[in-house]
């Protein structure tokens, strides 16, 4: 099994184009895993991790409800954000500057095969990221992703998550609010979830500006851990 991760950090990136790059890897992937079956061979499957940062920018999943986006193509345009209708789960999410999203890759029989496992190991990275912050991360049920006072009329949404899996590998992640800007969820019933609010981290602090690249680094020690991965050479943070 190959537990090793190579992490590449995008940059701001568009979302078509990453998404582009991400069904690559992916296919790279599964090519190769139906390969090593049908030639009885053991070749290593890769492993991913992709950090990006995108302009603004609305994705609805495959069961997602359109009705749940807010506004129409001119508000879109007005606002420079686009809309994409994706091939993860979930429903609809945004996606900015200041938010640092994460999209592993992944061959999960390198690691473990339980789909439920990984999600929860993905809360579980960033809640173990927020309390290096001295905030308390929570699960809600039977809602992915990562909140902050559960179960009080306070409770507000800090990362989204929705992936896809194929054979056990893994696309799409999580988008983590580091310094987002909110006004851009007023546009639409967040993973069409309505009444809960959403928050960012450095709202959370009380901070105008928190280090996007001490949050990643933080994150990926976690996931190494959680995963009992290692990180190959080629980091690019």
């Amino acid at each position: 099994m190959n537990r090793t991760i190579e992490i590449q950090d995008l940059g701001n990136k568009d979302y078509k184009d990453t998404w582009d790059y991400q069904e690559e890897l992916f296919r790279e992937i599964l090519d190769l895993k139906i390969r090593n079956r049908r030639e009885n061979l053991e070749l290593e499957t890769p492993n991913h991790f992709l950090f990006v940062e995108h302009p603004h920018v609305y994705t609805l999943g495959k069961s997602g409800d359109f009705s749940n986006l807010l506004i129409d193509e001119d508000k879109l345009k007005e606002i420079d954000a686009t809309f994409y209708k994706i091939n993860r789960g979930g429903d609809i999410t945004y996606h900015g500057p200041g938010q640092v999203v994460g999209y592993p890759i992944l061959d999960l029989e390198n690691f473990f095969t339980d789909i439920h496992k990984y999600l929860r190991f993905l809360e579980e990275m960033i809640i173990l990221t927020l309390a290096e912050y001295g905030l308390k991360g929570e699960r809600s049920q039977g809602e992915t992703g990562v909140w902050l006072d559960v179960g009080t009329p306070f409770a507000r949404k800090i990362c989204a998550m929705g992936v896809r899996a194929s054979r056990w590998v893994t696309m799409h992640g999580f988008a983590f609010n580091v310094n987002t800007d909110l006004g851009y969820f007023d546009h639409m019933i967040p993973c069409g979830i309505k009444g809960k609010a959403v928050t960012s981290l450095n709202v959370e602090l009380g901070r105008p500006h928190i280090s996007m690249e001490e949050v990643k680094s933080k994150l990926l020690h976690h996931f190494t851990e959680l995963f009992e991965a290692s990180v190959s050479d080629k980091v690019d943070l």
